[in-house]
């Protein structure tokens, strides 16, 4: 199920993906089965290596930056303004606290002396 799911997201995103054993063996039956030396089939599997792990890190990156975009459309707050809002809120709870503390703030001896 899950190489199901990994063919359909590779197709769509038009990404053909080798894992480096699979290199290595396409690599050994071009040896065998034509005139590729040895060499030039340890040279076009280093280059396939790199070309896939180049496209992967593309891939991330663009996927990343779609599921930033689609985050900030749908309003949601990224975790240093999640943070920020967390110490303001904490720092107006220490503020209420004092201000409940003080003679001036306490609420049972202003609503007393009103009546």
């Amino acid at each position: 199920m899950l190489d199901e799911i990994k063919k359909g997201l590779f197709a769509s995103f038009g990404a053909v993906l080798l894992t480096r054993g699979k290199i290595d063996e396409v690599s050994r039956k071009l040896v065998q089965e034509t005139k590729l030396s040895k060499e030039d089939a340890q040279k076009l599997a280093k280059e396939l290596v790199e070309t896939g792990e180049n496209q992967w890190q593309e891939l991330e990156t663009t996927v990343t930056q779609n599921v930033r975009k689609g985050l900030e459309a749908l309003g949601v707050s990224n975790k240093q303004a999640i943070e920020a809002l967390e110490k303001r809120v904490a720092s107006l709870e220490k503020r209420i606290t004092v201000l409940e503390m003080s003679p001036s703030g306490n609420e049972s001896e202003s609503t007393s002396s009103a009546e």
